[in-house]
């Protein structure tokens, strides 16, 4: 069996041998100096093999669409710009941080074990972090130190430029929201160890977003995500979820620096540490215990949170980024396509991307649940002129049933003499009724009246009509059913009937409503066998006669 831990340690051995090779003919001369460079060699070596270790333990075993962007040339301050518009300014933007994504390795790069010296004296950089205000306890050590150099010294200096560059727009927004679950503000600073500020990150695991969740752990703290939305990548949305994370773990910890640890490993993995350490509850105390990325996570923190404090004395001048211009909210209550927001009121479908990205298919569920897109000020007006016609626009070229599959809605429907209006849901899996009874703030009582259920077991594929409010009365769904019982359920399409099972149905039953067809005829056409079972809602293929 494929072990890809041996092999990462059979390619370690190889790539050691490799470095070991052009030492050897000048050891003899500088024995000391070789030393250290092979030391150095070794530890990148290790940090490297821990790191793809890492990447394919938490695989997933889910593929993951990745999201392809185009960058244009370098934009202009809006001040120098003659024809400066708040369009031209968003696409600046976005293409900017685009570039930040493409250019830069975001990973952590783990300089735990690596030894660098600085001018700079102890005393200094202790004196300077004494000086910063926090909760989180920074001790100084070897550690620390290489961290801090890393980042002002050894990190390229066009990527710790755009990191400051992007933190004077992020940082607040984040603190603010870290501000309401009463943590303390300096944690927003967990966002450059595990992006580097990047809103489109997407590791080799799979971890997605600024904060970098990944996909159980998201919907754990209450993101969205499915094959029409992914919230990680609204870093609103995530910021709070890290938040409920972070807030979680120092309720299991009681100490900040633990906290943090667990946002980067788990709290199962520092909990062993600490078994391991003997009970210790400090993070240097269990240091040694934890896996090896983890262990200069922390260390890493305390050298962002330097960094920001004192970047103007290492001459780090911060990268010029375009802030986006005001953009307005609206609220969609209906199934919209960025193709008609585009075609209705003039915005290109690549700049509802840039500012929606949440929306990862063009697609804007409303009718699941009241949804929120962003669009620039200055296409609110054209929204607002539209927003009560735009969803019929071209309704079924942009959702046909063919191109479209399974949004979860397919339809609204009002019959001609004014009945209440339903949806028709299509139950996905890990569905409940109870799930879909909440998303559409009804009853499971409801559905079932409405869908003529007698057991709450649903299937994939199956669809449920849902009404808005309390729907029509019982003798409404009663007579409806009776109109319609004596005339097969059946659309014609091809060279087949396709019949939708009613309640009381059977194979028998149905085949005895189709002359010419027998039973067998319909197992064939369906995949069936005597044993299977039909439910209510379901398509059965019946060969036209």
């Amino acid at each position: 069996m494929y072990s890809p831990s041996k092999t990462l340690s059979k390619l370690l051995l190889l790539l050691l041998l490799l470095v070991a090779v052009p030492f050897s003919s000048s050891a003899q001369k500088n024995k000391p100096e070789t030393k250290k460079v092979l030391k150095d060699s070794i530890s990148v070596l290790l940090s490297k093999l821990d790191s793809m270790q890492r990447a394919y333990d938490e695989m997933v075993s889910a593929p993951f669409e990745e999201i392809a962007f185009t960058s244009d040339e370098d934009s202009i301050a809006a001040d120098d710009d003659p024809n400066f518009n708040t369009d031209s300014a968003l696409v600046a933007w976005y293409d900017n941080l685009i570039r930040h994504s493409q250019e830069d390795e975001d990973e952590l790069m783990d300089v735990s074990d690596m030894k660098y010296t600085s001018d700079i004296p102890d005393s200094v950089y202790i004196a300077r972090l004494n000086r910063i205000n926090t909760s989180v306890k920074i001790p100084y050590n070897d550690v620390v130190r290489s961290y801090i150099i890393y980042y002002t010294q050894k990190m390229s200096r066009a990527k710790i430029s755009k990191i400051v560059g992007l933190s004077s727009y992020y940082l607040p927004i984040f603190e603010e929201i870290f501000d309401q679950y009463g943590l303390p503000p300096e944690l927003a600073k967990v966002s450059v160890i595990e992006s580097a500020l990047n809103p489109m990150a997407v590791s080799r695991a799979r971890a997605a977003g600024m904060w970098q969740f990944m996909r159980s752990t998201g919907t754990q703290y209450g993101l969205e995500i499915d094959e029409y939305v992914d919230e990680r990548f609204d870093y609103i949305e995530e910021t709070h979820a890290a938040a409920k994370y972070l807030r979680d773990a120092y309720a299991i910890f009681g100490d900040w620096s633990l906290a943090i640890a667990s946002y980067n490993c788990g709290p199962g993995n520092v909990n062993k540490a600490i078994k391991r350490a003997g009970g210790g509850r400090d993070f240097w105390d269990v240091y040694r215990y934890l896996p090896r990325e983890t262990r200069g996570y922390v260390p890493a923190f305390i050298a962002a949170m330097y960094t920001m404090a004192y970047y103007k004395l290492h001459d780090i001048v911060p990268s010029h980024i375009d802030t986006p211009p005001q953009v307005d909210t609206f609220h969609v209550n209906n199934n919209l396509h960025f193709g008609q927001i585009s075609e209705c009121i003039g915005i290109s479908v690549d700049m509802l991307r840039n500012l929606n990205p949440e929306y990862v298919k063009d697609i804007v569920p409303g009718k699941t649940k009241t949804r929120v897109i962003k669009l620039p000020y200055s296409f609110s007006g054209a929204f607002i002129d539209v927003q009560d016609t735009i969803y019929a626009y071209k309704d079924s070229i942009f959702f046909d049933p063919v191109r479209v599959k399974d949004v979860g809605v397919v339809r609204n429907t009002r019959t001609s003499s004014g009945a209440p209006t339903y949806t028709v849901y299509t139950v996905k899996r890990g569905d409940s009724l109870g799930k879909i009874a909440s998303r559409h703030h009804t009853t499971i009582a409801n559905i079932k009246k409405w869908n003529g259920l007698r057991r709450e077991t649903i299937v994939p594929g199956q669809r449920l009509k849902i009404y808005s409010g309390k729907g029509p009365s019982s003798s409404s769904v009663a007579s409806s059913g009776s109109a319609k019982s004596s005339q097969p359920a059946t659309s014609t399409k091809g060279g087949y009937v396709t019949y939708t099972v009613r309640k009381g149905d059977t194979l028998y039953s149905i085949a005895n409503k189709f002359p010419g067809v027998s039973l067998n005829d319909i197992m064939r056409l369906n995949g069936l066998t005597r044993k299977s079972k039909i439910y209510t809602g379901q398509k059965l293929k019946i060969k036209k006669q």
